[in-house]
């Protein structure tokens, strides 16, 4: 039961306003409470003024000062979040008339109300409970929160695949109607193979069903993919490009004017051993001079002299060969890259495939080389922005007037995002970094948004980062990691974001457009649970010898 307390019982007072910090005098700290509810650094309190405004502050920090007669006054800092004004809640604090009123702690129904009142029930979206009150739900604008990039940062252990599976699980489950499926689509690039168990339901791509085009490549990712772009070698970069081009008008069927037209970034098919052929055949060319030997062994032949690419291109056929023979890149140059279509690829990446619709597509890298893992991801990335661009454009010329650009909004997770998106100039990373950065600058415009997850967010390129609006802040514990968040986050979340180096698992600092005040929050279980890739050493080596099958691991090693 409540029991009304008031400034006057409970000798509480302001002492100094800051504009990030109110300092507060209580004489009595154990009567400083409401029913049961101890106060503790995290806790609220409610300060009103005079003209019908009530800050609400969170603890940061107290202190014990002895008077000089013996008695013991506890000094209370707190951060400002907002006030409450004829029952709504607005942000910062900055309208409170001075001098205060009265302090008191605020109940868990005005804490509620905060939350449940920022967002209406049909926009509501909610995956968390408040650290300090796990009654409380609190809930972010599911459309601001989705419609915004967005990154969950943290160390090893602190939650953060949880996190990305239980925010998912619940945009999937969420439905309008009476209905099977509803209209979500997640892809979801999973590196080291845990996300299958999350989804059980999901559209699962690996290396064994993978199919992914390599003519569909842009001009870009085909050179990063089959030239050595650390060189200059301008010869190689010649023959390659007007060997696709000249293939691709071979296989062309359509009407001459548009055969003309085809150019490196056409995304027709070629055969990548065409290519080969013709670089081979340049590399060895000889070439009839009109002349020939008067008298010896090759009297009456011609006279042959070395083409002017002879021996120069020998790097890069035995580089492409090598590629084209490379078993691992079966799923990328293979015959079925040569048979699938462009309609086959884009089912696959959304869910539509014929065998099993699915909300999320999980698309697992890890038996990926890691040498094509950014092509890879270039690749996917850059188509599903351009059907975001081609389905937007068919929508308005279809409607002048529509307003919704497409209403078949799609999410890229990025896990261990700083492994294809780092924060490095090498010409490997270029594509994938091309791809990923157009849509965290464009991508909004056209439905399509990216969520970044990343243990290590100091890597990550910080054009990508720097767009993203709503975080997902869990423990961090790498100095340098630390200060980069901090330096995107705003500056008005004072001791906030301090806490961070010593949250609990599934603790987070969660903050944004979509939420109405910076809080720190419990996540939700999600369930079932990704799969965890940590080993139980000790168990395991506790246990008996165990005998391996050495060439059974041979066998798969050289497949």
């Amino acid at each position: 039961m409540a029991i009304e307390i008031t400034a006057e019982n409970l000798n509480a007072q302001v002492v100094a306003v800051f504009p990030d910090k109110v300092r507060i005098v209580v004489d009595r700290l154990e009567d400083f409470k409401i029913a049961e509810e101890s106060l503790r650094v995290g806790s609220y309190v409610r300060i009103a003024d005079n003209e019908n405004a009530i800050l609400i502050a969170i603890i940061e920090n107290f202190q014990i000062v002895v008077r000089e007669d013996g008695t013991r006054n506890h000094v209370i800092e707190a951060f400002p979040l907002g006030v409450l004004r004829d029952g709504k809640f607005e942000r910062g604090g900055d309208s409170l008339a001075i001098p205060p009123k009265s302090v008191e702690p605020a109940t868990i129904e005005d804490i509620r109300r905060i939350y449940s009142d920022s967002v209406k029930e049909a926009e509501r979206f909610c995956f968390s409970r408040l650290a300090s009150n796990l009654s409380v739900c609190v809930p972010v604008n599911g459309n601001k929160f989705f419609n915004k990039h967005i990154a969950i940062v943290g160390s090893t252990g602190s939650g953060k695949s949880h996190t990305l599976a239980t925010i998912i699980q619940k945009a999937v489950s969420e439905k309008a109607g009476d209905f099977t499926l509803n209209n979500s689509h997640v892809i979801v690039f999973d590196i080291h193979s845990e996300y299958r168990s999350a989804f059980p339901d999901a559209n699962f791509i690996d290396v064994s069903n993978l199919v992914l085009p390599y003519w569909m490549l842009n001009s870009e990712e085909l050179e990063e993919f089959f030239l050595d772009t650390e060189g200059n070698d301008h010869n190689q970069r010649n023959v390659f490009k007007e060997a696709i081009i000249k293939d691709r008008k071979d296989k062309f069927q359509g009407a001459e004017a548009d055969k003309q037209k085809i150019h490196l970034d056409s995304p027709l098919v070629f055969d990548i051993r065409a290519v080969l052929g013709t670089a081979k055949t340049k590399n060895e060319e000889m070439i009839d001079t009109g002349e020939k030997y008067a008298s010896g062994a090759k009297k009456d032949q011609p006279k042959l002299t070395q083409g002017s690419l002879f021996g120069k291109l020998t790097n890069f056929v035995n580089r492409l060969e090598s590629k084209v023979n490379d078993r691992r890149l079966e799923f990328f140059l293979g015959a079925g890259s040569m048979n699938v279509t462009f309609e086959d690829t884009l089912h696959a990446l959304l869910g539509y495939s014929a065998e099993n619709k699915s909300n999320v597509t999980v698309i697992d890298l890890s038996g990926v080389p890691f040498e094509v893992l950014s092509i890879t991801v270039s690749l996917i990335s850059r188509l599903i922005f351009e059907y975001g661009y081609i389905y937007k454009r068919l929508r308005c010329a279809k409607d002048p007037n529509e307003k919704i650009n497409n209403d078949v909004p799609i999410l890229l997770v990025y896990e261990e995002a700083h492994k294809y998106v780092p924060n490095s100039e090498l010409s490997k990373y270029r594509s994938s970094k091309t791809s990923i950065e157009r849509i965290a600058k464009e991508g909004r415009k056209y439905g399509v948004t990216l969520l970044l997850a990343s243990q290590r967010p100091s890597e990550i390129s910080e054009t990508i980062f720097s767009q993203c609006n709503n975080f997902i802040a869990m423990r961090l514990t790498n100095p340098v990691d630390q200060g980069y968040v901090k330096k995107l986050l705003p500056d008005s979340l004072g001791t906030l974001i301090d806490k961070m180096t010593s949250f609990r698992q599934g603790e987070a600092l969660l903050v944004g457009e979509s939420i109405v005040l910076p809080s720190i929050v419990q996540i939700d279980q999600c369930t079932p649970a990704p799969s965890s890739n940590d080993i139980p050493y000790w168990e395991l080596w506790k246990e008996e010898w165990k005998n391996m099958d050495i060439k059974a691991i041979k066998t798969e090693w050289y497949r």
